[in-house]
């Protein structure tokens, strides 16, 4: 059945008859038949009974008495003071297929409580030039030493100067709408952003407060604090044109938070940069099958062989929780094992294909066997042609560097699938800065790409076996010359064909840059991400918040990607203690 027609009329401008049309209906065969009759008639005259209803609904119209329809629940929009009462929603019929959608648009339209005045420090905007936009109907200030500071910050090359001026042009275009008052505050969804239902507000007349005297008046956020304070005691009662309003300061940092909590005033950290709320719920990658799996599900398991691989379709309740290309294990004692990764998911049942062991010496890569589940997990996508982006998470030892590069170099010097192998990482330094390096780019990546050379010292030594010192230095040179160390600081703009592509400590790299390295690639070439989210350096990043996080959670089940998380550390029981214990 075709959708109908959007609506051509406003609700006040139509006759009450069109009003009460939906609450004409009554049970029974004549009376489905009547309401289906009215249905199509008001389809051919322009909007449909549940658009009408809504419209009318908010604009203050009367209520509509009818029997209940108790299937109409699911189409309730949430409650809110302007939303009709659930009697009222009740008795309407099922209307077109169109409803849920309609349901769906008034439930975001109709938030719940009353909005906040947001006062927005500078370091959000210049962590998040579209954070304006996801406040959804809340309200945001901005005192004018905010605007100040921004523009402090507009001149250079770095992240945060291209956060400075794309926060100035947002400002831009909401002040040159047509229409805009800023007196009255801007509408946030004046420019495309329909989310957002507030409003923006500068400050445009001096504010009076008054701070402790061990603040210094003169410093930036003490001048923040003081604004937000004159807004509580402004809006702690409800005037002419203006409601009663919490006004809550926004900062990403964690010393101007404390300091206005001291004051007694509402603060509280910019939260929609967090991918997660807690690192534990990322997605690993893989998933442990229950002990009394096949015991549950040997009815609707079917199995089948092609080439050295079994399949197996399996159907159940553990069916809506997996992913594509996500790996699944079952080992119980006295019980064979398996291990497997899911290559369809279809209606109610999952396809199921057991991998290649890499830890077998016959099947090592470059030398490298794996030493645990997990590592083979992560053989298994490296390897395999059909997944254009791994990424990989793990403490240190786990060995993500070492398997990255093994299979690089079989894909690129064996079996000619890649043209060469780029590496690249994030230079956020642990310590003190060393200062300005000479040389060439790659010479400038060489102090950041220690763990390269180690990992290559070990592939050479295993690859060249016995074949003694020019053997040996032969390797390295080949090895070297299909390897290029870039930096990250140029890629905006280049394209990589059949490459293979290995980005280290993405851990670093805020969501924005791994869009930017991620977007590079080109037909035929394969993204390695890997890092330790444990160990981020990067200022106001977390767990959460980090790119290789964001990459994840975006990532998963789509069928040309995969992820794993390596749970145990390979390098030495020195290593495996320190991290345990230290």
């Amino acid at each position: 059945m075709p959708l109908p027609p959007a609506p051509t009329k406003r609700a006040a401008l139509l006759s009450p008859d069109a009003h009460d049309a939906p609450a004409r209906s009554s049970h029974g065969r004549n009376g489905r038949r009547s309401s289906d009759r009215r249905t199509e008639e008001t389809r051919s005259d322009g909007p449909q009974p549940l658009e009408l209803f809504d419209r009318h609904a908010a604009e203050g119209g009367g209520s509509i008495e009818a029997p209940p329809v108790p299937k109409v629940r699911a189409l309730a929009p949430s409650p809110a003071p302007t939303a009709p009462s659930r009697s009222q929603i009740e008795s309407r019929p099922a209307p077109a297929p169109a409803a849920p959608q309609n349901a769906a648009r008034a439930k975001r339209s109709k938030p719940n409580g009353p909005a906040k005045l947001f006062v927005l420090d500078t370091n959000v905007l210049l962590h998040d030039p579209m954070c304006l936009f996801r406040f959804e109907e809340h309200d945001i200030f901005l005192p004018m030493i905010v605007l100040e500071e921004l523009d402090g910050h507009k001149k250079g090359t770095t992240e945060v100067a291209r956060n400075g001026r794309q926060t100035s042009r947002t400002l831009d275009a909401l002040a040159g709408t047509q229409g805009a008052d800023i007196a009255k505050g801007l509408k946030l969804d004046s420019t495309g952003h329909r989310e957002s239902g507030g409003k923006l507000f500068f400050q445009t007349a001096p504010l009076d407060y008054s701070l402790p005297t061990s603040l210094p008046q003169g410093k930036a956020d003490n001048q923040i604090l003081g604004v937000v304070q004159a807004l509580r005691d402004l809006y702690a009662q409800d005037a002419p044109g203006r409601p009663k309003q919490e006004v809550v300061l926004v900062s990403k940092d964690i010393n101007m938070r404390v300091k206005a909590r001291a004051l007694g005033l509402a603060a509280d950290d910019y939260q929609n940069d967090k991918t997660l709320e807690d690192g534990d719920l990322l997605y690993s990658g893989s998933l442990a099958l229950p002990a009394d799996f096949w015991t549950r599900q040997s009815k609707t398991i079917e199995s089948w062989q092609s080439g050295s691989s079994t399949f197996y379709r399996i159907s159940g309740p553990i069916v809506p929780n997996l992913y594509i290309n996500q790996f699944v294990y079952f080992e119980a004692p006295g019980e064979p094992s398996m291990y497997a990764r899911v290559t369809e998911i279809r209606d109610k049942t999952a396809v199921l294909k057991t991998l290649k062991d890499y830890g077998s010496i016959k099947n090592a890569v470059w030398g490298v066997n794996t030493r645990n589940r997990e590592q083979n997990f992560a053989m298994n996508l490296l390897m395999d042609p059909e997944v254009d982006f791994v990424t990989l998470t793990g403490t240190a030892g786990t060995g993500k560097t070492l398997m990255a590069l093994a299979s690089g170099l079989t894909q690129v010097l064996d079996d000619r699938r890649y043209t060469e192998i780029i590496m690249t990482r994030a230079t956020v330094s642990v310590g003190e800065d060393i200062g300005f390096l000479p040389g060439t780019e790659e010479e400038k990546m060489g102090p950041w790409m220690g763990a390269l050379d180690d990992n290559l010292e070990f592939l050479a030594k295993g690859d060249s076996g016995g074949a003694g010192e020019w053997g040996r230095a032969a390797t390295n040179e080949l090895i070297r010359s299909r390897i290029k160390i870039k930096s990250m600081n140029f890629m905006r703009g280049r394209t990589f064909l059949n490459k293979y592509v290995i980005i280290d400590e993405a851990q670093n790299l805020t969501p924005k840059q791994m869009k930017t390295l991620v977007t590079r690639a080109g037909p035929g070439t394969k993204i390695i991400c890997m890092g330790n989210l444990a160990q981020i350096d990067t200022p106001y990043l977390t767990e959460g918040s980090s790119g290789l996080t964001f990459a994840v959670d975006k990532f998963k089940g789509w069928p040309h990607s995969g992820h794993i998380t390596l749970a145990r550390g390979e390098r030495s029981r020195l290593a495996d203690f320190a991290s345990d214990v230290l």
